[in-house]
């Protein structure tokens, strides 16, 4: 079944609605001081998401074209200090606990995201369009990198972790 662009932006800002609601609570339950950082600043860029999709969806409806790209890009300090951030949060939790597993959610939120996006990029027809999604595709790649990277880190400190074990 194809889907209007209408549908597809109603999907983006539920999966981004969704994702910043699931980073919001993270936040507010975990006692790392990192991992409550990390979290926020994820339910942040969601918002920011949010916020560009419903002006675009605002746009189309009325239009029935996408708005141009206005340059927007991640902030490169952001992306230095999750890296920091993400160095303490592995030193706070535990990898079988909580945040562990809402990392591994996430991941799962991402990855979803992504190939939403993707899959809307390639066929789009409106190059606004195709841009739009080109760059949401990539914003939630790079999450997804983050994320696995995490988790990847975390497995490795809990393989190394003698009194996880019980052999």
């Amino acid at each position: 079944m194809a889907h209007t662009a209408i549908d597809i932006l109603k999907e983006a800002i539920l999966l981004e609605r969704r994702g910043k609601a699931f980073y919001s609570s993270v936040a507010e339950n975990t006692d790392s001081v990192s991992a409550k950082k990390i979290f926020s600043m994820m339910a942040d860029e969601e918002e920011e998401h949010i916020k560009f999709l419903s002006k675009q969806f605002v746009h189309y409806e009325k239009t029935k074209s996408f708005l141009k790209l206005d340059g927007y890009v991640e902030n490169p300090e952001e992306e230095v200090s999750m890296r920091v951030l993400s160095e303490a949060m592995k030193k706070e939790i535990s990898a079988a606990g909580f945040e562990a597993a809402a990392i591994s959610a996430a991941m799962d939120f991402e990855t979803r995201a992504v190939k939403v996006y993707s899959e809307r990029a390639e066929e789009a027809i409106d190059p606004n369009e195709k841009a739009l999604y080109k760059m949401l595709a990539d914003w939630e790649k790079s999450h997804q990198h983050f994320l696995h990277q995490l988790n990847e880190d975390l497995k490795t400190n809990i393989w190394n972790d003698n009194s996880f074990w019980p052999f």
